[in-house]
């Protein structure tokens, strides 16, 4: 067993994690208390909804609700909702959506290997969040039953997805952790790798063993860790200089414990699948001679290809595990149903897209302002209301059962695994979660048991509290709302 940490995030193993963004929410988060109401009128949702929020614990914050029934767009309880907040991963609602609608549900991101002639290959890859060391051994082995056991020159084409291989509006701290790997038209491994910090004897420094001895040769690692006795707190700090090749590891693991696992971001996505691809041909004997990163060329005779799952399945890790990655894949996959003006970047044709997407599924465009398609830019805005209308705007589709499928359930799957369970919210709410640090959203449907289906986003900004502390004050809201019945 080992520990899991993310780079650039601190995890005191005694204390308290540091929440800066919320890739995926892991257990130990408090469920909603199971409250002694078992029935609430509609007309009396707004003094139970108000006497959560008002508490004076959360009198600094900002609290954007909105509650309606999925059929109609009859308002059982608003609160700002028609003003902007910044969502978090919630924004992940308006990529998929658009995503679900323009792309289809069997939609595939494809991978190709051309041959040109005179030994000269090229690969075309093309955003599959989703590519790892598998696929590239399928390429090699299909490469091999062409009969092909050199490669005089192997071109890495990394034209299709245009622009930032990372959000520049990303803060530095994410940018450096795994959640904020690079998204480009070469996505392996989901662009990150992993080293081990192993614990010695007291007083020395913790042990670095690399997971990939490839992506060893690429960095030079500051090592300030230290092993301490058993009685002593745990933390470990990894950190990149801004120079993107130095690793600075400071903390402490104490002795004969648990080697820590770090995920660390690629810094040039195109070089890591080159040093991957070449690894993998040599295993299956094929030779490589030069290699070379090139935008754009003719591609002849494509020889060799991989796929990704449907866009249904694509959508389930984006959603149930809050996939940064995926969801800015699928961005800039978009960008495939709008040709691209000069100079424009492939996410910001994407954002076209959804915006269309959105307005066709009655989404009213005043109601956000999007930056990139995960929700880990603080320049996000979106309302209370951008999300209910997307809801429900998408459940009137042919795929809508397809998109609802993909979110969380209640005490069962994905993000919401750890919460509500034990609660009547349990098995009948599938939501969309969000955090950042000052941020907690969620968004998404509830079937209540007295009541018609209902749709609703809560989002709550600003605030100073622990998330725990706000994320149990949404789950009793969304617990009131599953004991609705007409009066």
């Amino acid at each position: 067993m080992t520990r899991k940490i993310s780079l650039g995030l601190m995890l005191l193993f005694v204390g308290t994690q540091i929440g800066v963004t919320q890739p995926a929410a892991k257990a130990q988060i408090p469920v909603a208390p199971t409250t002694t109401t078992k029935s609430i009128c509609s007309t009396q949702l707004g003094i139970a909804i108000d006497a959560v929020i008002n508490r004076p614990l959360f009198s600094r914050g900002r609290w954007g609700i909105l509650v309606q029934p999925l059929s109609t767009g009859q308002t059982l309880y608003s609160r700002d909702a028609q003003k902007y907040f910044t969502p978090a991963s919630n924004l992940k609602l308006l990529t998929t959506a658009a995503a679900l609608q323009q792309l289809g549900a069997n939609f595939r991101i494809r991978t190709s290997i051309y041959q040109n002639g005179n030994g000269v290959l090229r690969v075309v890859g093309r955003g599959d969040p989703s590519l790892s060391d598998t696929q590239l051994q399928t390429l090699a082995q299909q490469l091999k039953q062409k009969g092909i056991t050199q490669i005089q020159r192997l071109i890495v084409d990394d034209s299709y997805i245009q622009g930032d291989i990372v959000n520049p509006t990303w803060q530095w701290e994410d940018v450096q952790s795994d959640y904020g790997a690079p998204v480009s038209s070469f996505i392996l491994n989901q662009n990150i790798f992993s080293l081990k910090l192993v614990p010695q004897a007291v007083g020395k420094s913790l042990q670095v063993l690399w997971i990939d001895a490839g992506e060893a040769k690429q960095w030079r690692i500051i090592n300030q860790s230290v092993t301490v006795a058993q009685n002593q707190p745990s933390y470990v700090n990894v950190t990149r200089e801004l120079s993107g090749t130095v690793l600075r590891i400071k903390g402490q693991l104490t002795t004969n414990s648990e080697p820590s696992l770090i995920d660390l971001p690629v810094v040039d996505p195109d070089y890591y699948f080159l040093r991957r691809f070449r690894t993998t041909l040599a295993t299956e004997k094929i030779t490589l001679g030069q290699t070379l990163v090139e935008s754009g060329g003719v591609n002849q005779q494509e020889i060799a290809f991989v796929e990704s799952p449907p866009l249904s399945e694509l959508l389930m890790e984006t959603l149930q595990n809050s996939n940064n990655l995926y969801a800015e894949a699928l961005l800039r996959a978009l960008a495939v149903k709008k040709p691209r003006v000069k100079n424009q970047t492939s996410a910001d044709v994407g954002l076209e897209v959804v915006k269309a997407s959105l307005t066709k599924l009655g989404v009213d465009p005043a109601n956000y302002i999007l930056v990139d398609g995960s929700g880990l830019s603080r320049r996000d805005l979106v309302t209370p209301e951008a999300f209910v209308q997307t809801l429900r705007g998408i459940a009137r589709t042919p795929t809508g059962y397809l998109y609802r499928a993909s979110l969380p359930v209640a005490g069962k799957s994905g993000t919401l695994k750890g919460r509500f369970q034990d609660t009547p919210a349990e098995g009948i709410v599938q939501a969309k979660t969000g955090t950042l640090t000052g941020v907690v959203s969620l968004s998404g449907y509830l079937n209540a048991p007295k009541y018609e289906p209902l749709v609703f986003s809560i989002i709550v900004n600003q605030s100073e509290q622990p998330t725990t502390v706000v994320r149990q004050a949404i789950d009793e809201i969304v617990v009131l709302l599953t004991q609705l019945q007409h009066c």
